[in-house]
């Protein structure tokens, strides 16, 4: 018999398991959050850590040496999806204190009646962190030179540069595409909608229900935006209305400006509580 779709309550609680396993530095109830074949995506762009043995590696590099808080200012749960949207701060073994703005999106499944975290996309800009490493003096510049001996040793030549990866994104123009199209959206202007979609877009308001331009448009008219993160081939903005909030995912198609995908993850405002 298949398992019971989880409730919302559960889909969260599996999610917050994450930054309490990471506050206290317990390695094995963290890798144990996902599941078989899991994939972490951290950050957007760079390559994926997939598997146990991987994400066991992603986390003696990135996590065990350092103090990482979760500052949350909201969950969105669609479907079997949380995307939170959350700056990330860590405290390097040098001092040195990093704040980096991210939209977390957790795509969990039910295992044996376990919530496990199937994908982890995180979407964070990497050149942000390198600046604040730079800005930081003595302190960034330690942090740095003892970074790299620990992605070599853990991740490898092909890790390292995997993770460099991240730095190659849509950027400037790819950020002008996504506000164009938002701006597009709110003025329910779906000629230049378009003008900015790849031939054979998708748009989806709450994953998994593609809309046409116009439903699309019709439905997010008073559609306003704040934090936007360029991450890898994909763009992701803080999005609100009157009645909701929620982020916004826009992917570009290969080697191109134009826009593939766009994924709106909403639902009913509600405070933050934990």
């Amino acid at each position: 018999m298949p398992d019971p779709t989880p409730t919302v309550a559960e889909l969260l609680a599996a999610v917050g398991r994450s930054p309490s396993a990471v506050a206290v530095h317990d390695r094995a109830a963290w890798v144990g959050l996902f599941s078989d074949g899991a994939r972490v995506n951290d950050p957007v762009g760079s390559r994926p850590h997939v598997g146990t043995a991987a994400i066991e590696r992603f986390y003696d590099t990135f996590i065990a040496p350092n103090s990482i808080t979760f500052h949350v200012k909201r969950d969105v749960v669609c479907g079997m999806s949380v995307v939170r949207d959350l700056d990330l701060e860590t405290r390097m073994s040098t001092g040195v204190v990093l704040t980096v703005p991210m939209h977390l999106r957790y795509d969990l499944v039910a295992e044996s009646g376990v919530v496990a975290v199937d994908a982890l996309y995180a979407h964070w800009e990497l050149p942000v962190m390198i600046a604040q490493l730079a800005r930081a003096g003595w302190r960034g510049a330690a942090a740095s030179v003892k970074l790299a001996p620990q992605l070599l040793s853990n991740q490898g030549v092909l890790g390292a540069t995997g993770f460099m990866r991240g730095l190659r994104t849509v950027g400037r123009p790819g950020r002008n595409a996504a506000t164009g199209f938002l701006v597009a959206v709110r003025r329910r202007d779906t000629a230049a909608m378009s003008e900015r979609l790849a031939p054979g877009a998708v748009l989806e308001l709450s994953p998994g229900t593609p809309l046409s331009l116009a439903q699309f448009a019709e439905s997010l008219g008073e559609l306003q935006w704040s934090k936007m993160i360029v991450a890898g081939r994909a763009v992701t903005a803080s999005v609100r209305a009157a009645a909701w909030e929620g982020v916004a995912l826009l992917e570009f198609a290969h080697r191109s400006h134009e826009i593939s995908r766009v994924r709106m993850f909403v639902e009913a405002v509600t405070p933050f509580t934990k």
